[in-house]
């Protein structure tokens, strides 16, 4: 098969991995992927005892399940009285330091995601109890501001619902590629997705439109922007990304093993490079304290490696 000559791209040996001109490197890389691969959210999961003072061991089992699998889980034995410290303790420890201050953020970069019916959080669906399907969060930034890390933590889960779904980036890079590396090819144009400009119902400009690729090589490593949702998004119109676009989402909505499906409980949290990820609609019961409340930071920089 030919490659199209934007795809001829090895300059370093990280990058000819997921260059569709050099086969060997990506086969090498693949085959070193799967091989011992997590077969299930519990594989994923570090227990943290204090988390201002990770032990080597604690960090170190985070670094190497985010090398691998570009996410880790964790559970915090000590419960804080300010909820938010630790994220922020987290996040310093892995050096994630460039916070996306996006719309809705709090101040210090870190966001309470809760039914909200009051102010501009209201018109935006994680802050409701409504299921959102895949994406990677920060689709519609500008490439500065690509969202390559980011940090979830459950500070209450709901009464009913709110399930989460996980997939690493890479493995739906993998399996597309296996299917059919025009798919690659295609997800890879600079025109692939084109998400419109936000605008406010007075008409002002919120943000600007954004047009990109889906897969993209940042420092060596895979970057993945990506959203299912069917409104208030433009894919380009030409048959091969029709194609691969079809294909991500049938490989998204069929069961796979490389799928981690979880409930985050209270004191338990996700750390990862924005791996895809959907979460289930949830039903509240504030009666008995039981309010999904979820805080989320994103960052522009991914872990470092172990």
């Amino acid at each position: 098969m030919a490659i199209p000559a934007m795809n001829r791209c090895a300059q370093t040996s990280a990058e000819s991995i997921f260059c569709l001109g050099d086969d060997d490197a990506y086969r090498r890389w693949r085959d070193a992927k799967l091989a011992a691969y997590p077969q299930s959210p519990a594989q994923l999961m570090v227990e943290i005892r204090d988390h201002n003072a990770l032990s080597s061991t604690e960090q170190q089992a985070i670094l190497r399940l985010c090398a691998k699998t570009n996410m880790a889980l964790y559970y915090c034995n000590n419960e804080p009285d300010d909820p938010k410290a630790i994220p922020r303790a987290l996040a310093h420890a892995f050096d994630l330091t460039h916070i996306d201050k996006h719309l809705c953020v709090d101040d210090d970069g870190i966001t309470p995601l809760q039914v909200s019916a009051e102010g501009q959080r209201r018109e935006y669906i994680p802050y409701s109890n409504r299921p959102i399907n895949w994406h990677t969060d920060g689709y519609y930034n500008a490439p500065a501001q690509r969202v390559r890390g980011m940090l979830l933590h459950s500070g209450q889960a709901a009464a009913s619902g709110g399930g989460n779904a996980l997939l690493d980036p890479e493995i739906a890079y993998i399996l597309l590629r296996e299917q059919d590396p025009r798919h690659i090819a295609a997800l890879m144009r600079d025109d692939a997705l084109t998400i419109p400009a936000n605008i406010s119902a007075d008409g002002t400009l919120i943000r600007a439109a954004r047009r990109g690729p889906v897969f993209t090589v940042v420092d060596g490593f895979l970057h993945l922007r990506y959203t299912i949702r069917a409104k208030f998004i433009e894919w380009h119109t030409g048959l091969e990304v029709q194609a691969a676009v079809a294909c991500l989402q049938n490989l998204l909505n069929q069961p796979s093993p490389y799928i981690f499906e979880l409930l985050v409980q209270r004191g338990q949290g996700i750390i990862c490079n924005n791996v895809l990820h959907k979460r289930a609609g949830f039903t509240d019961n504030p009666t008995q304290g039981q309010v999904r409340l979820m805080y989320r930071a994103r960052y522009y920089n991914r872990l470092p490696q172990p």
